[in-house]
């Protein structure tokens, strides 16, 4: 059951809604214009019901087999959304939108499965109903949150779902996936220290929360290093600091530390808030200051299913001859969200030898289209077996 050959045919096709796509990034909800290419062509092909406006800007198509007889209905779902980077590739089709550009694939996640949905719209070959789900703000914005939170999962019956990503390094049209914790959950930190403003010459009559801060930054490394068990994935990164001046000759108010914690259990994730949360207020009382502390839940750790995964595995080596074991991710992915509404899995296919994602001088592959493709309509036909045709 290698890449079926509808898809071989449809490739120029496909190549021109994705180039398409890339060359009109929209970030976050405000996939307006990406929205509305998808809805028109899921109308075009025939999809028995298309739904706009689900979480915002999604949008929802509804293809029914043959048959009806398995009463099974299983979701597909790609992201829309883009970076707001500035895109170096020097393509033809290169961002015409300042600021935006399509740097992690899902111009080319959002094409292949409006090519399987036309391929499974015109075969209908399956025993049960395929939902194809295409979402918006999955870098940062939640939009598997609000979709799901506008009762996407409810409202069209989905009993299962799956996810595909693209990643480079993974040869070009090759398979990766694992069970279980396979991305991580995505917190945030922004943490004020207060302190005392003096002169830099006379720093005792000031409480420096630049020394302040300096010592938090390290004492947050201990959370890995010295809280943790070692066999547990955890990353604590302070990524931004700044001082409430700019001048050389003056000891700040205060000073801003940001940064993101990543970790793949629910355990984890509460040990890494309340260290944080103790360490900052602890180390600014012993310097006479103070601590202010805004701690943000972000996306949950995306967990595959284990009967859900196997499958998934199962199609890939089909399409492609084998399916290798992805490695944990400590990015995010909110299709978390999804995964806990509804058992499913997740699986990566292979970008090939090109920059890596979130890089301004990152494309997508348009050669793994037909891969991923197949992929997407294997997932319904044989999860969904017609059978007695």
């Amino acid at each position: 059951m290698p890449i079926k050959n509808r898809f071989a045919e449809l490739l120029p096709e496909i190549t021109a809604w994705r180039q398409d796509i890339h060359a009109h990034p929209e970030i976050l909800f405000e996939t307006h214009r990406t929205a509305a290419l998808v809805a028109e062509k899921l109308q075009a092909f025939g999809c028995d019901e298309v739904v706009t406006g689900i979480g915002r800007t999604g949008v929802v198509g509804v293809i029914k087999g043959r048959k009806n007889q398995s009463g099974r209905v299983v979701g597909l779902r790609a992201d829309m959304d883009a970076l707001p980077i500035h895109e170096e590739t020097g393509l033809d089709y290169a961002s015409k939108t300042p600021g935006a550009m399509h740097a992690c694939g899902h111009d080319g996640h959002t094409a292949m499965l409006l090519g399987a949905a036309q391929y499974l719209a015109e075969t209908r070959n399956f025993d049960g109903t395929v939902v194809v789900i295409f979402q918006p703000a999955e870098e940062g914005g939640g939009g598997g949150r609000e979709m799901c939170e506008d009762g996407l999962m409810e409202r069209f019956g989905i009993q299962e779902v799956y996810g595909m990503h693209n990643w480079p390094g993974v040869p070009a049209g090759q398979f990766a996936i694992r069970p279980g914790a396979f991305f991580a959950a995505t917190d945030l930190f922004e943490i004020t220290l207060k302190g005392r403003g003096a002169h830099a010459a006379k720093p005792h009559d000031g409480i420096d929360p630049t020394v302040m801060a300096s010592h938090i930054v390290m004492a947050l490394q201990t959370i890995a290093s010295r809280n943790a068990d070692p066999v547990d994935q955890l990353v604590v990164s302070v990524t931004s600091f700044e001082t409430s001046s700019k001048a050389f000759n003056v000891i700040p108010q205060s000073v801003t530390i940001k940064g993101t914690v990543r970790t793949l259990s629910d355990a984890m994730r509460g040990l890494a808030e309340v260290r944080i949360k103790s360490i900052c207020t602890l180390q600014a009382q012993s310097f006479g200051g103070a601590a202010e502390i805004n701690y943000m839940r972000g996306y949950p750790v995306m967990v595959n299913h284990e009967v859900e995964t196997t499958f998934a595995a199962d199609v890939a080596r089909k399409v492609a001859g084998h399916c290798d074991e992805a490695p944990i991710v400590m990015g995010g992915e909110d299709f978390a969200y999804m995964l806990e509404e509804r058992p499913g899995a997740y699986i990566l296919v292979g970008n090939g030898d090109t920059a890596m994602v979130h890089h301004p001088k990152y494309n997508f592959n348009d050669e793994i289209i037909p891969a991923g493709c197949s992929w997407w309509a294997e997932i319904a036909e044989q999860r969904m077996p017609l059978t007695g045709a």
